[in-house]
C-alpha cells in the first residue's frame, strides 16, 4: 500500500495537515476510527485505509519515515501490502463487497419455543405412535392451545429474527436470552426468556415475538385480545423478565412485541404512558424500521457507549 492511500496521503486520510502535532494526529486516528468502524455503519475500505495511515505515523520515527518518502517520491509505485484486521477487506470479490451487511446474531431464534413444541406433540400424541410429520397441519389443529401457541411462538421469533439480521454491522442481536441463570433449565426457561436483546446505534430494546392468533387491541397498560387468557398480561410480563435481567446494569430504550401485520392497525403504537421505559407494539414488517429510526424523542448511543455495553452483554447473556 502507497503513501498516498486511496489517492491521497496518510494525513489526508485522517484529515489533518501535515504540520499537525502528534497529539492532533491521535486524536484525528481516534475520530476518524469511530467514523468508519464498520460496527457502527462506517465503510469498510475507509476503516482499513485510516488503519493503514496510522500505521505510517503512529510514531515519531514511523511519521519522520513517511515525510522523507513523501517528499523523495510522491509519486511512488505501492509498498509491500501490510495486513489490517478490518472485516472483509483482503481477498473480497467485488460482488461480496457489495451483498449488504448483517446484523451480529448470537443465540437460535425459535430454537426453544420449537424444541417444546416437538417434544410436547409427541407426548400428547401417545408413546408407541409413529409421528411422521409432527408438522403435519391437521394434527397442528387438533393439539391443545398451549402446543399450538409454542410452534406459532416459534415461527413469529424466526420472523423477526431474519427481519432483524437486515439491520446491518451496527446492530448485534442476541436471540432465546436467559434472564438469569437459575431459570436455563427447560421447565423454567419459557416463563423467563426474552426472546431478543437488539442493541445499536438507536438504543437498546427487548423485544418479544407473539402469535395469540387474534387481533390485538391497545388498552391503557397493556394489550388484550380473545387469543390470550384471562389473566395474560403480556406488557406487564415481558416487564417483568427485564427485571430478572438488572444485574446487566445497562438501561433499556423499550419493551417491544411484535405481531404479524394482519394482528395490529398500525405499524407502531404505544402502550401505557410509561415516562422511564417506552412500551411499544410492532407489525412484524415494521420491527426493522423502528430500531433503525429508534423511539421518537429518545436519543440514540453515543459510540462509546455502544462498544462499552456490548462487550457487557457478551459478557452477561446466557441462553436457555
Amino acid at each position: 500500500m502507497s503513501d498516498r492511500l486511496m489517492g491521497r496521503s496518510a494525513y489526508e486520510v485522517l484529515g489533518v495537515s501535515a504540520q499537525a502535532s502528534d497529539a492532533e494526529l491521535k486524536r484525528a486516528y481516534r475520530r476518524m476510527m469511530r467514523r468508519s468502524h464498520p460496527d457502527l455503519g462506517g465503510d469498510p475500505e475507509v476503516f482499513a485505509a485510516v488503519q493503514l495511515a496510522w500505521a505510517q505515523v503512529s510514531s515519531p520515527q514511523l511519521r519522520a519515515a513517511h515525510d522523507r518518502r513523501r517528499r523523495s517520491s510522491p509519486a511512488a509505485g505501492p509498498e509491500p501490502e501490510q495486513r489490517v484486521w478490518a472485516a472483509g477487506t483482503a481477498g473480497r470479490s467485488s460482488a461480496s463487497r457489495s451483498a449488504p451487511a448483517r446484523a451480529r446474531s448470537h443465540g437460535h431464534p425459535g430454537g426453544w419455543s420449537r424444541q417444546q413444541y416437538l417434544t410436547l406433540v409427541r407426548e400428547w400424541v401417545g408413546r408407541g405412535v409413529d409421528l411422521t410429520d409432527p408438522y403435519e397441519p391437521a394434527l397442528v389443529r387438533r393439539a391443545p392451545r398451549e402446543i399450538r401457541h409454542l410452534l406459532a411462538d416459534a415461527v413469529a421469533e424466526e420472523a423477526t429474527a431474519k427481519a432483524l439480521a437486515d439491520l446491518g454491522s451496527a446492530f448485534t442481536v442476541w436471540h432465546d436470552v436467559a434472564t438469569s441463570r437459575s431459570t436455563r433449565a427447560a421447565g423454567a426457561a419459557g416463563h423467563s426468556k426474552i426472546d431478543h436483546i437488539a442493541l445499536g446505534p438507536t438504543g437498546l430494546f427487548a423485544i418479544q415475538s407473539e402469535d395469540w392468533g387474534a387481533p390485538v387491541r391497545l388498552g391503557t397498560r397493556d394489550l388484550h385480545s380473545e387469543g390470550l387468557a384471562e389473566r395474560e398480561r403480556p406488557m406487564k410480563d415481558l416487564a417483568g423478565r427485564l427485571r430478572a435481567a438488572r444485574s446487566w446494569g445497562l438501561h433499556f430504550t423499550a419493551l417491544v412485541v411484535v405481531l404479524p401485520d394482519e394482528h395490529l392497525e398500525a405499524d407502531t403504537a404505544v402502550v401505557g404512558r410509561s415516562r422511564r421505559l417506552r412500551r411499544m407494539v410492532v407489525r412484524s414488517s415494521a420491527i426493522a424500521a423502528l430500531l433503525r429510526t429508534g423511539v421518537p424523542g429518545v436519543p440514540g448511543l453515543e459510540a462509546d457507549v455502544l462498544f462499552d455495553w456490548r462487550t457487557r452483554l457478551h459478557r452477561s447473556i446466557h441462553f436457555v
